[in-house]
């Protein structure tokens, strides 16, 4: 990778895999030495939503979706074509392939070696998972492929818009075709609480802080500071899965390798059928780049906190989220490898728009994460 990564990921964002090593360790010690406090925690609850999750998962997201602006959607238009892929792929494709995938590997391949009990759950968790496009990574990634910074923007903003109808539906339908017992007042709470409330929140915030400020600088301060407690946050959620999944993971440790694989072929998978179908679509590098990442990416913040409410704590469904947020960073940095050392081939497609056309040097998106 270019040496320009280490600086767009940041020192947490570079190790992430590192630090929620360090969370499993944390939580299964303290989850098995002091159970006490988990166990409390986990009473803590108003209409089946955790009290303390939720307000950790809100300060995950608001910061997040602070960042957007919706009025990047007016460049929908420009550059129509990866849009259209990008969406096909995140909301026709990739969930259904997850859930074929967990299918295959969970229910068949893998289910000698899970316990049988949370079979479903975890194919429940793999489904949350791929219904949630990514919001914030995506812009360290879009970087690091030399994405077009309007493309990128005006995605996530869309995505962001579409997740507030389709995340739920899409869950509940294919939770049901897993003959997995939907509680949809749950799902739809859990989509009000963790996506309609922050949207609001973040953007009546982020007109607040832009008004009479044209320069930003309020808005960057306010980002500036919440950054750490937003990581801080991710730590404290992952300690706490982890202090209740304990036990299922000390008794059979093979659970997270075996949940990692449907989560590695469907980045790939979904990924390089976006990437490819751009090429056939005549979109520029600089847009097939960031699509394919979007269209492989999740929103894991999002998916932790519905598979908690939907299943709690000590769900398989929970576990298998968490899975997501282990592999991301050296996955997606994979994928961005294969990016970059295709653009040659890429653009030997006729009618393939050259890169320092579509994206002039200098010109980017500041990290997100």
């Amino acid at each position: 990778m270019k040496e320009a990564s280490s600086s767009d990921m940041g020192f947490f964002g570079r190790y992430l895999t590192v630090w929620v090593v360090l969370c499993i360790i944390a939580g299964i010690s303290l989850g098995h030495f002091i159970p006490e406090p988990f166990q409390l925690i986990g009473t803590m609850e108003i209409a089946r939503v955790n009290l303390p999750v939720a307000v950790l998962i809100w300060l995950m997201i608001i910061p997040m979706l602070l960042r957007i602006d919706f009025h990047a959607l007016r460049h929908v238009k420009d550059h129509w074509r990866g849009i259209g892929v990008t969406l096909f792929v995140n909301w026709a494709v990739k969930p259904f392939s997850m859930a074929l995938l967990g299918w295959f590997f969970i229910r068949g391949v893998f289910a000698p070696w899970l316990p049988t009990e949370q079979i479903d759950s975890y194919i429940a968790g793999l489904i949350i998972l791929a219904a949630a496009p990514c919001t914030a990574m995506v812009f360290v990634w879009s970087n690091l492929s030399e994405g077009e910074p309007h493309f990128t923007l005006t995605q996530v903003a869309l995505n962001d818009v579409i997740m507030i109808f389709a995340f739920a539906p899409i869950v509940g339908l294919l939770l049901g075709l897993s003959a997995i017992a939907v509680p949809w007042d749950t799902l739809f709470l859990s989509v009000v609480i963790y996506i309609v409330i922050p949207v609001i929140i973040s953007q009546l915030w982020r007109r607040a802080l832009l008004a009479n400020d044209n320069c930003g600088s309020k808005l960057a301060h306010v980002l500036k500071t919440l950054h750490p407690i937003s990581l801080i946050a991710l730590l404290v959620t992952l300690v706490l899965l982890f202090g209740f999944q304990g036990n299922q993971i000390i008794t059979q440790p093979l659970i997270i390798l075996l949940l990692a694989v449907p989560i590695l072929i469907q980045v790939f998978f979904n990924s390089g059928l976006a990437y490819l179908l751009n090429r056939w679509v005549r979109s520029p590098h600089c847009v097939a780049g960031p699509s394919a990442l979007i269209g492989a990416s999740n929103f894991f913040e999002l998916a932790v906190a519905t598979a908690i409410v939907l299943f709690g704590f000590e769900s398989g469904a929970a576990l298998a989220t968490v899975v997501g947020v282990l592999i991301e960073v050296p996955v997606m940095l994979a994928a961005v490898k294969v990016i970059n050392i295709t653009r040659d081939w890429y653009e030997q497609a006729p009618g393939v728009m050259p890169h320092e056309e579509c994206c002039p040097a200098g010109v980017h998106v500041q990290p997100h994460h």
